[in-house]
């Protein structure tokens, strides 16, 4: 069962393709719900990681209908006002759950920026840029990557901004 785990995901398969350096990381599926800042501190606890260095996908639609996509470390929370503006939208909301396979192509609590179904506008918490890696769902729940978050920014074409909530 160990080896079924560490197969590659696809966004591992697109970080090889674009040739970016990463190193995965597996874990056992922690207690409590998927999705909450816990489920990430959790397994950023189980790996050994700090916490602010995982970053957590939310999706969120804004009032034009645009999709977007934001990455903030586990522990924190978006601030909706300034996720908006970082996007230019008026206002936006969370995605509900059981839309996010529909729009992303992954499932809640393994939800990666890599290899969506569409490539969607993406912000990153300022802080991932003072990282020399940091660590994103490999699209999958037991899986991540760890790489360099300029790498990353590049592949996606996403910016960073001030987005959580004080």
């Amino acid at each position: 069962m160990a080896k079924h785990k560490e197969e590659k995901t696809n966004v591992m398969r697109i970080l090889d393709q674009k040739k970016i350096p990463y190193t995965a990381h597996f874990y056992e599926e922690p207690e409590g719900p998927e999705g909450t800042r816990e489920y990430g501190v959790h397994v950023a606890q189980a790996l050994g990681q700090d916490p602010r260095r995982g970053f957590k996908t939310l999706v969120a639609r804004g009032v034009s209908g645009g999709y977007y996509v934001y990455e903030v470390p586990s522990p924190e929370n978006l601030d909706l006002k300034k996720a908006a503006r970082a996007v230019g939208e008026k206002s936006i909301d969370l995605l509900p759950v059981k839309e996010i396979n529909a729009v992303t192509g992954y499932i809640r609590g393994g939800c990666s920026p890599v290899g969506m179904k569409k490539p969607y506008p993406t912000v990153f918490h300022e802080t991932a840029l003072q990282y020399d890696t940091i660590y994103i769902s490999a699209g999958r729940i037991g899986a991540q990557v760890e790489l360099a978050p300029r790498d990353l920014l590049t592949l996606l074409g996403a910016a960073a901004a001030d987005i959580i909530a004080k």
